[in-house]
Parts: C-alpha cells; sequence; structure tokens
C-alpha cells in the first residue's frame, strides 16, 4: 500500500478548517464574529496545536471586536472539533488574523507605482542578427 504524500497534519489541518468553518458560520450566534472566513489552519506535528488563521470584512475592527468574540467562542469551537473529528487529543484552538490580503494589497501598490520599463533594443538586434 503506497504511502501517502500528504501529512497527516496536513490533513487534519485541512479538516480542521472545513468544521472550524462551518462551526463559526452556522452555530456561532455572536455578532462580533459575523463575517469572520476562515482562511488556513496550520498544525503543530504532534496535532496538539492548531492555529487557525482568519480575515474578516472590515479587518481594522479585528483587535476591538473579532478576536475577543473568538476567544469567548474557543471553548464551544474546541468542543464541537472534538465531537466531530475522531483524533485522540483535540487540539487547542488558537486564533490570528490573516493579513496576507493587505500584504498582497501593498505589494501591488508598490508594484503599480514603479516607472514602466524601457523596452531594451539590445535584445532586438540580437535577434534579428541570427
Amino acid at each position: 500500500m503506497p504511502k501517502s504524500t500528504i501529512s497527516r497534519a496536513t490533513r487534519v489541518a485541512d479538516q480542521i478548517r472545513m468544521e472550524v468553518a462551518e462551526i463559526l458560520s452556522r452555530k456561532i450566534k455572536d455578532p462580533r464574529v459575523q463575517f469572520v472566513t476562515v482562511t488556513e489552519v496550520k498544525m503543530t506535528a504532534d496535532l496538539k496545536i492548531a492555529r487557525v488563521y482568519v480575515s474578516t470584512l472590515a479587518p481594522e475592527q479585528y483587535n476591538q471586536q473579532t478576536a475577543p468574540g473568538l476567544k469567548s467562542a474557543v471553548g464551544f469551537i474546541r468542543t464541537e472539533v472534538g465531537r466531530r473529528l475522531n483524533l485522540r487529543y483535540t487540539p487547542e484552538i488558537v486564533f490570528y488574523q490573516d493579513t496576507s490580503a493587505e500584504y498582497a494589497e501593498r505589494i501591488e501598490k508598490i508594484l503599480d507605482s514603479l516607472p514602466p520599463e524601457e523596452p531594451n533594443d539590445s535584445k532586438d538586434s540580437t535577434l534579428s542578427s541570427i
């Protein structure tokens, strides 16, 4: 039987991502965690800690509203994940703000601000002589 190339931690992380996303959208009624999207889950190798990365529609309000809402719901979320997944230990769930969208936007603005590149005539003359 061939061994899977995907690690168990990756498979468990993907399953936790789907379960946490469903729990947040269907079970949590706290208005502070509305419009939260689970973007990624990273597991430790021993499957004891799940780092759940989330993004919100209003990233500037994450620290004031969303983070406290997630912190108050983390016990319920962990219990639900434990019920849904057949794991020996239910991992500790830690939420982090996913800032990759803001980072990509900042890089795009920097690239857009660069002056357009001048066409290089030396390449054209080399190709025409061949």
